[in-house]
């Protein structure tokens, strides 16, 4: 039977090597309990037309999904952003800063090893002989986890690393969402100005076709005023679309980390992009594991749970073990053959009255824990908000487009035989210019309906938390 000094000894070396670890296990938040973003099914077609688009259920989303947009320019262009945005730069490196954290930390629970020299000459008083004194030698320290204090330090730094992987995550989506997002809205600017432009020559014809009827004596000068107003207000249109496709070709030059004068941006075409046909649709229980913005909150609740493991150990006693050995010596020649000194210390210190700070601050840990997890709440809520939001918007493009193909066509007729009639000197001028205003802001509606549904079905695979990892 062992004695009772073996078995304290056995105590006290259980309590150094192993200890206990004060404060909760976190265990990640329950899988979201909605089956569906939407309270009704939704269309992503009218009534009676060909289904343009369908939605996939799925488990996870794709990798490089601007592919599925069917242009090599696109392609390129995503891949430099990927390979040379400061914006990813700088998430880089605070991911690779939060991981040596985790290092840091790991290193207060092992031994520390230091290594110290003294030297000394003086005498003992006036008159007296010279005397030196020199000695070297390790020190190592030592202060052994027992409550898991430290192991509760470590696990709060690995998910603070996580909360940065996922951070980067995250500006890895919003940075190839947000190419897609200009490269489409470049392609509608410059479609807009050939739309303009082809209206401006069309307001030439009319104008020509006016005063060819002024001569014959079948138009009047208010006719021809007329006329050249709606040529005036078209051409005026051309400036600002001008504008808009300024505004992102330097966007893109931003977000490939370029110079907009030294980097120029490809033309794209609205004709050049593929509308996706397959949409995959991340089930919500798989959602929470894919969006990088749910796992940056369930890490920083993992996080806020072990600060209170932390806060929880300043409670208990904390122990510190020292041992040095020294080569002592009157001399330098002589140090390391001259006498030894070796020692072994250990110390306790135990918080007695800190006026109640201690027990404040584990509260104070428990209730940012509390916050957190609302916090995380919210995430998952406004995430599939914005799924919501996005599969409904897809829907009302899909209406949009059909829409505005059906008044591009009509408009087009129209002005056909508005002309026709007046060059049959059956109709006005005013008819001419109705049919010629309608014309031209259904060419612009088709264009505008037409982007706005690319725009929006990049905007679902970021709101699926596509990407690479």
């Amino acid at each position: 039977m062992s004695s009772p000094r073996s078995a304290r000894v056995g105590l006290v070396a259980s309590l150094l090597l192993g200890g206990c670890t004060v404060g909760p296990d976190f265990h990640p938040p329950s899988a979201p309990v909605e089956a569906a973003y939407t309270p009704r099914p939704v269309l992503l077609a009218p009534a009676g037309s060909a289904p343009a688009q369908r939605l996939l259920a799925t488990e996870v989303a794709p990798a490089r999904w601007w592919e599925a947009f069917g242009s090599s320019s696109l392609d390129a262009t995503v891949r430099l952003a990927l390979a040379d945005s400061p914006t990813l730069a700088q998430a880089r490196a605070a991911l690779a800063q939060a991981r040596e954290q985790v290092l840091v930390a790991r290193g207060a629970a092992l031994p520390w090893v230091d290594a110290q020299a003294a030297g000394s000459r003086g005498s003992a008083q006036v008159g007296a002989a010279v005397a030196e004194q020199y000695s070297a030698g390790p020190l190592v320290s030592y202060a052994p986890d027992v409550f898991g204090g430290t192991r509760r330090l470590v696990e709060q730094q690995q998910a603070l690393a996580e909360v940065q992987a996922a951070q980067l995550d995250a500006v890895r989506l919003a940075l190839s969402g947000q190419v897609v997002g200009q490269a489409v809205a470049a392609a509608s600017a410059r479609e807009q100005l050939l739309a303009v432009r082809e209206i401006v020559a069309s307001d030439r014809d009319n104008l020509e076709l006016v005063e060819l009827a002024r001569g014959a004596g079948r138009a009047s000068g208010a006719d021809v005023a007329a006329a050249r107003a709606q040529l005036a207000a078209d051409q005026a249109i051309e400036p600002a679309l001008r504008q808009q496709l300024a505004v992102a070709r330097d966007a893109l030059a931003l977000l490939v980390g370029r110079g907009a004068g030294t980097w120029q941006a490809p033309e794209f075409e609205l004709a050049g992009l593929r509308l996706p046909e397959e949409l995959a649709m991340v089930v919500p229980s798989s959602l929470v594991r894919r969006r990088p913005d749910i796992r940056a909150a369930e890490a920083q609740l993992h996080a806020a749970s072990a600060a209170i493991g932390v806060a929880e150990a300043e409670l208990y006693p904390r122990i510190a073990l020292d041992a040095s050995w020294t080569a002592q010596s009157a001399s330098l020649g002589t140090l390391f053959s001259g006498g030894q000194a070796w020692s072994l210390s250990a110390a306790l210190g135990a918080p007695l009255w800190h006026g109640g700070a201690l027990r404040a601050q584990r509260r104070a840990a428990q209730q940012a824990y509390e916050g957190q997890l609302q916090l995380y709440r919210q995430t998952v809520l406004q995430a599939f908000a914005q799924v919501a939001d996005v599969l409904q918007a897809l829907q009302h493009d899909a209406q949009a487009v059909a829409a505005q193909r059906l008044a591009l066509d009509s408009a087009a007729e129209s002005l056909r035989m508005a002309r026709d009639a007046y060059a049959a000197g059956a109709g006005s001028v005013l008819q001419v210019l109705a049919a010629q205003r309608a014309f031209a802001q259904a060419r612009i509606g088709d264009t505008q309906a037409r982007a706005r549904q690319l725009a929006d079905t990049a905007q679902w695979f970021t709101a699926m938390g596509a990407g690479p990892r």
